[in-house]
């Protein structure tokens, strides 16, 4: 019987954030399950579109597997992981390991962007650590979301890395799928060797949509090679709101011989500079985005998406702030709705209330880079535990935890807009942040979104066009204006720009 030990450890740091990520937050269930131990590991992820749960199906298609499950948490992105965090967290991971008897595999379902305290690597300290108990030999499969700031210290102790290949990330399971299969190749006593190369310039998360030019066509020549696992490559597009070192896109390459895996990770990195001027990079004031939605919505029998990039739970943000309402308001925006906002105090002084009824406030702007609250006068269209199943194929299998979540109508006779308010951060990529609340978002003139990218999957069959917009937030679009401090020298901090001095 081949024994596989499997955990996941998941964080994706912002290193602008308002907030740490502290061991309460990888305890509680937001889009993602709760921490989960031992079998749960297995029973809470089944059904799910995780790396993990992708690695599990596969396995048990193998009869002579045996799956030692051992912990799998998640916490929302943000600033960086409190080192307590940190430190309860790994111990689990490699006290199981020194628990666990003769091994002849390890998989770890990770990101590839979490910072902590101590260390700008959180991903390459737990492989460095693992590495430490187990030797050099033990095959060890990683693998990491396409956001991941791919360093030498993973790939070194990593055995073999497999990577997101979309964004919106439509692919997870699948990644866990192939990280099963290399890893039972290596097991079975094959040899791959690795090739990693750094992109020299930083690519802002909206540009690097994947549906789009130039991600798509590069994710193909990726995928052309293989398959795996005797010869494979990766590319990681970066997560440029991590302020460290190695920072930015990266490829990754596997194969029989090391020449060529050099081969294969030169030709990837050749074709990914000289796509460098056709990354678009553009975005829109939200005055600016809001008047062309409505220009548009009126020809138009679908909804125009406004996405609010730079207030993207999702990626680290606080999803309070107010500049897109605003813009929404005070253009005289109708049929316009929202989400998500995070508020918890009005969200519960909304529950208190009752459908209905009218209150007063100040929404948002609590918490996000400047103290901008909305204040207004509301009027509750509904409430919601917040406890719903997405419907979209990103988070297919999943349950949304938002906490108390209200729909809020702003009484204003200039516009006609709606606010969805959780008491949770959760990133607008699904349409049932509005439905459960009885939103008909195909009525809608103008749907807006926290969200870069991830929306894009569910909102798109039905929308007219996409804006990005660039309001204040603590997830920064615009690279030209992040004032980098540990960023490697030499590296353009976005596409065609300046290089990092």
């Amino acid at each position: 019987m081949t024994r596989i030990l499997i955990a996941g450890f998941q964080h994706e740091t912002n290193t602008f954030g308002a907030t740490k990520a502290t061991m309460a937050d990888f305890k509680l269930a937001d889009s993602w399950p709760g921490l989960l131990r031992g079998e749960e590991v297995i029973t809470g992820s089944e059904g799910t579109s995780l790396p993990l749960a992708g690695f599990v199906r596969q396995a048990r298609q193998d009869p002579g597997v045996e799956l030692i499950p051992v912990v799998w948490c998640s916490a929302e992105p943000s600033a960086h992981v409190t080192d307590d965090a940190f430190e309860r967290i790994t111990s689990m991971i490699l006290d199981a390991v020194n628990a666990a008897g003769p091994l002849d595999g390890i998989y770890l379902d990770l990101h590839g962007a979490m910072v902590t305290e101590s260390h700008e690597d959180g991903e390459g300290e737990i492989l460095r650590r693992l590495r430490a108990l187990t030797g050099p030999d033990l095959p060890i499969s990683v693998s990491l979301d396409l956001h991941a700031n791919l360093t030498r210290l993973m790939v070194d102790h990593a055995s073999a890395i497999t990577i997101f290949r979309t964004y919106p990330h439509l692919d997870m399971a699948e990644t866990g799928g192939r990280a099963f299969h290399t890893l039972r190749h290596l097991i079975a006593g094959g040899t791959v060797y690795a090739a990693y190369r750094q992109v020299p310039f930083l690519v802002p998360l909206h540009a690097q949509f994947t549906g789009a030019a130039p991600l798509n066509a590069l994710y193909d020549q990726v995928a052309a090679y293989g398959p795996a696992p005797d010869c494979w490559a990766e590319l990681a597009a970066g997560f440029p709101a991590a302020d460290i070192h190695d920072a930015g896109p990266a490829i990754l390459a596997y194969a029989d011989s090391q020449d060529r895996a050099d081969a294969i990770a030169d030709e990837l990195l050749v074709e990914f500079i000289a796509a460098e001027a056709v990354f678009d990079c553009s975005l829109l004031k939200a005055d600016e985005a809001v008047a062309q939605a409505m220009a548009l919505a009126d020809g138009s029998s679908r909804p125009v998406v406004i996405a609010d990039v730079q207030d993207n739970p999702g990626a680290g943000g606080t999803s309070d702030t107010t500049g897109l309402l605003r813009a929404l308001v005070n253009g005289g925006a109708k049929r316009a709705v929202l989400g998500m906002l995070c508020d918890p105090e009005m969200a519960e002084k909304a529950h208190v209330a009752g459908v209905g009824s009218e209150i007063e406030g100040t929404l948002g702007g609590k918490v996000g880079p400047e103290p901008a609250p909305y204040s207004a006068r509301f009027r509750v269209e509904r409430l919601s535990n917040g406890r719903f199943a997405f419907g979209g194929e990103m988070y297919a299998g999943g349950h949304a935890e938002t906490g108390p979540t209200a729909l809020l109508r702003i009484a204003d006779e200039r516009s006609d807009v709606s606010i969805a308010v959780s008491s949770v951060r959760c990133q607008c990529l699904d349409r049932a942040i509005f439905t459960h609340l009885g939103v008909d978002l195909e009525q809608q003139h103008i749907i807006a979104v926290k969200s870069t990218v991830h929306f894009r999957a569910d909102f798109e069959p039905i929308a007219s066009t996409v804006l990005n917009a660039a309001a204040p937030g603590l997830f920064p679009c615009r690279l030209e204006e992040v004032s980098y401090t540990n960023l490697r020298r030499g590296v353009r901090v976005s596409p065609l720009g300046a290089a990092h001095q």
